[in-house]
């Protein structure tokens, strides 16, 4: 045991989830706890991954298996982490370690304030994924190297703090401290806009183009497969920071726009560079 009191090798650990994060968790976290429990509502997936190894045991009912865990992760869209956030004092009576890996903080941490003392929370956010969901598509190196956003409350334990290290580092992810409010601000600009700026794209296509629509198309507009069962909760818990990053957007877009329409080609090469300045930047500081 860790002088923190947690040990992740000796840790019943239970997964809320069993989509693409949670699926792909469960698979990462193999042979680095003592077991690994998987709750999903839908019979297909706890059935798969039961069948498959990707969990110990699972279940549909939370109250079969949370009760007995050590610490629950909820891998649900965010939605549903809230509804199971309300759920959970009736189903889980013993203290545990709680985390989430919801793609907005601030609504889910203000949720987790209000919990019983008895539950440990802290906020967590692995910045991977794919746009295919699923426990299917389910991949644990999708954690490898990626860097896992960990939120602490003001009642966040050292206990807590400490399986949340350890996890992080048992699937190969880079532990990264934000508060949910920062969190919140920079993944509207860094994910949640992209997602926006990707559909409007797509719905801008015209049927006659797609036969001309090559590797620059499809990388752009990849996200637009992302189901709207996973999206449209997080546009609606970070909507004004959104609607801020979509107003930068639009702004450097008018500029781009009006180097166009007054044909200036002096200023459009000049923006063209600085945005492959930037992007640069941007992939050499990751």
């Amino acid at each position: 045991m860790s002088e923190d009191g947690f040990d992740l090798s000796d840790a019943r650990i239970a997964i809320v989830g069993l989509g693409l994060m949670g699926g792909s968790l469960a698979l990462a976290l193999k042979g680095a706890c003592r077991e690994i429990v998987g709750i999903d509502i839908h019979s297909p997936s706890w059935t798969y991954a039961l069948e498959s190894g990707i969990v110990d045991r699972a279940s549909s009912d939370p109250g079969k298996l949370l009760p007995e865990a050590d610490a629950i992760i909820l891998a649900t869209p965010v939605p549903a982490i809230l509804s199971v956030l309300n759920d959970l004092p009736e189903i889980v009576r013993d203290s545990c370690v709680l985390m989430d890996l919801g793609s907005t903080k601030m609504t889910i941490v203000q949720a987790m304030r209000g919990l019983p003392g008895r539950f440990d929370p802290i906020g967590g956010h692995p910045i991977c994924g794919k746009e295919l969901l699923s426990l299917f598509n389910a991949d644990p190196a999708i954690y490898k190297n990626a860097a896992f956003v960990l939120t602490k409350l003001e009642r966040t334990t050292p206990r807590a703090v400490s399986f949340a290290l350890q996890m992080v580092r048992a699937v190969g992810s880079r532990p990264l401290w934000v508060e949910a409010e920062d969190h919140d601000v920079w993944l509207a600009a860094s994910s949640h806009l992209p997602f926006l700026l990707s559909s409007a794209l797509v719905l801008a296509t015209p049927d006659e183009a797609v036969p001309m629509t090559g590797p620059g198309f499809l990388s752009t507009s990849r996200l637009a497969s992302t189901p709207g069962s996973m999206m449209v909760g997080i546009l609606q818990t970070n909507r004004s920071n959104i609607l801020k990053s979509l107003n930068c957007f639009r702004e450097k877009l008018d500029i781009l726009e009006k180097a166009m329409q007054e044909d200036d080609e002096a200023r459009l090469r000049k923006l063209i560079l600085e945005s492959n300045t930037r992007h640069t930047e941007f992939i050499n500081s990751r």
